[in-house]
């Protein structure tokens, strides 16, 4: 980086803006992947009740949480809800993933021409 020397003054106002920029970046990537985290867990628990479905008998009494009331639900509506919204998440997860991947290769694209801006900057002192 600077050889350990101690820079009198400002880093340049475009590299301050590179580094506001990685931080930015940081933070975005930070916000998707415990977005992505969140819905791979609401996946795995739709699917986990798709499969106490399958296995219910279809005379089995089944009850659907609304916020904080249970109704009584049929089975095969519950079956093709829960369907659609675990197809929703799994889109949704997709589009996550993606935009983490142009996020990080934003960040290595930023984090070189940083690297690239810090070794023009001549060493203070001497």
């Amino acid at each position: 980086m600077i050889n350990g020397e101690q820079m009198s003054g400002e880093l340049p106002p475009q590299i301050q803006n590179q580094l506001a920029q990685l931080q930015q970046l940081q933070q975005q990537a930070q916000a998707v992947i415990s977005q992505k985290s969140q819905i791979e867990v609401l996946i795995r628990e739709t699917d986990a009740a798709l499969k106490e479905l399958d296995k219910s008998s279809d005379e089995t009494i089944i009850y659907k949480s609304v916020g904080e009331l249970l109704f009584r639900a049929e089975k095969p509506k519950l079956i093709e809800e829960l369907k659609e919204r675990k197809d929703m998440m799994d889109l949704r997860l997709k589009t996550m993933s993606k935009q983490e991947e142009r996020i990080q290769s934003r960040f290595s694209q930023l984090q070189e021409q940083l690297k690239q801006s810090l070794g023009q900057i001549p060493p203070k002192g001497g």
